[in-house]
């Protein structure tokens, strides 16, 4: 029989209903499988139909894992979601507002497209603002919930990305602080995670489909760990999803309004001076 320090070490989420958005791919599919490791039953929503049902079936657990279909930036679509994962599961405890796109680069503002800008901002706002509303609906009744949203170090940095992009991430950061500050009083937490890069598709989102390779990725590697402040260590989408598991569970049972920066203190550090190099 496993010990109390076991139970509580390897099913940090045991009897949690969590619903992840984006969780077919990336960072998304790491927090699935994490949660899915300690206990909870899933939902994952995602709009890559194939490989949302690809990782249920790799999970091997029908009863515990669900899939559905959803596009974020549609309340409507959020709102089913919730709702099916309570239909399915009795409740929902957990939501990770994961789903997010980068956007195209453009280095120069008058060539912006706004159509663009845009749809950055559906996604990555709308789409956390969807899920932050309609958990906090079916979670204020039970005064309890954790939501936790993908922010990144562009939302404490400028430079870092797009307009769009940079813009939608302090967005995300504002809209945890203010959410937080609503839903503390029933019992409500609310977070944000701020990885540095890590080498997912969506670091090669903006390269045509066909140089979208392992080449292209070992050269973000390379990319990344040349500007990190932290050598030797390489971020991975596993560190990310362990960052969140610690605020969606007890762990964290009095932790709110926090940014939390999974970056190598990438952001509290500024090596332009060469002081230490």
């Amino acid at each position: 029989m496993a010990s109390v320090y076991e139970t509580s070490m390897y099913h940090r989420l045991l009897g949690k209903v969590a619903l992840v958005t984006g969780g077919a791919t990336g960072i998304g599919e790491s927090i699935v499988r994490l949660f899915h490791l300690h206990g909870a039953k899933i939902c994952i929503v995602d709009m890559q139909d194939n490989l949302g049902m690809q990782v249920c079936e790799s999970l091997g657990d029908d009863t515990n894992v669900c899939y559905f279909h959803c596009d974020v930036s549609v309340e409507d679509d959020v709102r089913a979601a919730v709702d099916y994962a309570v239909g399915k599961f009795g409740s929902l405890d957990i939501i990770v507002n994961n789903a997010g796109v980068s956007g195209w680069p453009c280095p120069d503002i008058r060539d912006a497209d706004l159509a663009e800008f845009d749809k950055v901002f559906n996604i990555n706002v709308k789409g956390v603002f969807h899920g932050m509303k309609h958990a906090a609906r079916v979670m204020i009744p039970s005064k309890k919930g954790s939501i936790v949203s993908l922010s990144s170090v562009a939302s404490a940095t400028g430079g870092l990305g797009p307009h769009a992009y940079t813009g939608s991430k302090h967005a995300v950061w504002g809209l945890t602080k203010n959410v937080a500050a609503e839903l503390g009083k029933h019992g409500i937490r609310v977070n944000c995670v701020a990885p540095y890069g890590v080498p997912t598709s969506l670091a090669v989102a903006h390269l045509p489909e066909d140089e979208r390779t392992e080449v292209a990725l070992d050269g973000f590697r390379a990319f990344v760990a040349r500007n990190a402040n932290l050598q030797g260590v390489e971020l991975t989408a596993n560190d990310v999803a362990n960052a969140v598991l610690f605020l969606a569970s007890d762990d964290a049972r009095y932790v709110s309004g926090l940014n939390l920066m999974v970056d190598g203190g990438f952001t509290c550090a500024n090596h332009s001076l060469r002081v230490f190099k």
